[in-house]
């Protein structure tokens, strides 16, 4: 197969959502080419026909493309017991944990456990935008057990700093406080405005 035939293919996938057409769509997921396998999970999910097992299935594939998907698809589902996000936040391909990081933040309500996980990201992982993504989920989260992460983030790299100043403003507390505080001086204007925006009234 050639790549204008997968585009072809791509493309018959992506109107099949548009007119309705689940099965066809449905056939594409185990389509040879990662671009079809992600276009046929955005087709099912334009129909509200997309399976639990589905995203289960595309959150293991091959292609770092359609995993990303699959997240994106899994922070949306409706219903109990969405496919878990835990072995994304874990995967090999950075940018998998990263937009993992930021559905796990979108999950109402959010998947029992991951707060934990997305801490140890937001403090330890080597990539900046998966810390910055794993602060953000804390804060649209709004645990109290996220924020001794969320607070040592406000020690990281100028990006990160800037999302933690942010995640911080569903919580309250001296350590909040002060953290702000500190915002407020912060070498960075980008830090100091979110400080300013949460703190004047």
């Amino acid at each position: 197969m050639t790549a204008g035939d997968d585009a072809r293919r791509r493309r018959e996938v992506a109107l099949a959502g548009h007119q309705g057409r689940a099965e066809a769509a449905r056939a594409a997921l185990a389509d040879p080419a990662p671009t079809v396998r992600a276009t046929a999970l955005g087709a099912l999910e334009r129909m509200q026909g997309l399976r639990h097992d589905e995203v289960a299935r595309a959150l293991s594939d091959p292609s770092a493309s359609v995993r990303r998907r699959a997240c994106e698809a899994a922070a949306r589902m409706p219903g109990s017991g969405p496919p878990s996000l835990r072995y994304a936040l874990t995967d090999d391909d950075t940018t998998v944990v990263e937009v993992a990081a930021w559905a796990s933040g979108e999950r109402v309500p959010p998947e029992p456990g991951i707060v934990g996980v997305l801490a140890e990201l937001a403090t330890g992982h080597d990539d900046a935008l998966v810390r910055e993504a794993a602060v953000a989920a804390l804060g649209a989260i709004g645990d109290e057990a996220g924020l001794p992460a969320i607070l040592a983030a406000t020690g990281d790299k100028a990006t990160v700093r800037r999302r933690a100043v942010i995640a911080l403003a569903p919580f309250e507390g001296p350590e909040v406080d002060d953290a702000l505080t500190r915002a407020r001086n912060d070498r960075d204007w980008q830090v100091r405005q979110a400080a300013e925006d949460l703190t004047t009234p």
